[in-house]
């Protein structure tokens, strides 16, 4: 994981602590009593859980800033499911009436209170309470995500690097050059295998493993079948021959083959 990555994981971990204790936050100003005596049962030093409760943020003063940097993460890691987390802020423009359904948070912020004919509260803050624990679990959900997107990212740029290099590799054995071009495949061969190891989550011990080494650990992880680890140790063989400058020539046909399933490991290895 590159530093920029680190950072940006880090700060979803932030956000997604930040919304645990605004959480805690609301319900303590919506359930005062309720709450303090929950915490009292968990507890029952009194100094642990004065200092907790003056440790909780101020949900009306701290929730923009919050909203504001999650909003930006959401966009970011789960697209799809922002209009979803504006959603549960914003109330909608054309309300007739105001119930618990219907009631945003940004109706907290504002102390919208509404009470029947005899003073009774028909809604009030608590309303807000599910609609932000929903915008939490989006933001928890875009934590979950991120390792996986970045993952995908990673291997849509890397399967685009390898389709211009085995493009070199076959424009180099026309032109004659059958060495260089199954020299080529091979590093391409190298490189996702080892990405599909990642993939997998295989532990690779070995300092510079081959196509042989990331082959058998993916056939004994049950990560390919046995014609498969027996195709790729054909073209393994095949890249050899190109690496040994003592050897034989590589034929022009073993080239073809060499190119060819090196296209066929990208598009079906996974």
């Amino acid at each position: 994981m590159s530093e920029r990555t680190k950072k940006f994981a880090d700060e979803l971990e932030r956000l997604v602590v930040q919304g645990h204790k605004l959480h805690m936050a609301i319900q303590h100003e919506c359930y005062a009593e309720k709450f303090e005596e929950s915490l009292r049962k968990i507890s029952d030093n009194d100094e642990k859980v004065e200092t907790y409760l003056k440790n909780l943020p101020d949900f009306r003063t701290d929730y923009q800033k919050w909203y504001s940097e999650a909003q930006a993460v959401v966009k970011q890691v789960l697209p799809d499911r922002l209009s979803d987390f504006l959603s549960y802020y914003e109330y909608p423009r054309v309300r007739k009436t105001i119930s618990f359904k219907n009631y945003m948070v940004r109706d907290y912020l504002q102390g919208l209170r509404i009470t029947g004919a005899y003073d009774e509260v028909k809604v009030d803050g608590s309303a807000a309470i599910p609609e932000f624990v929903q915008q939490v679990n989006i933001v928890e959900a875009a934590r979950a995500t991120l390792e996986s997107r970045l993952m995908d990212l990673k291997a849509v740029l890397q399967a685009d690097l390898f389709d211009s290099e085995i493009e070199t590799a076959g424009a180099l054995a026309k032109s004659g050059y059958l060495r260089a071009s199954g020299a080529i495949c091979g590093v391409v061969i190298e490189k996702h295998l080892r990405h599909v190891c990642d993939t997998h989550k295989i532990t690779i011990r070995k300092k510079n493993p081959g196509i042989s080494d990331m082959n058998q650990l993916l056939k004994t992880a049950g990560a390919v079948t046995v014609p498969q680890w027996r195709f790729i140790q054909h073209l393994a063989d095949i890249r050899n021959i190109c690496d040994h400058a003592k050897g034989r020539e590589p034929t022009k046909q073993e080239i073809a083959d060499l190119v060819a399933g090196s296209q066929k490991v990208l598009k079906t290895y996974f």
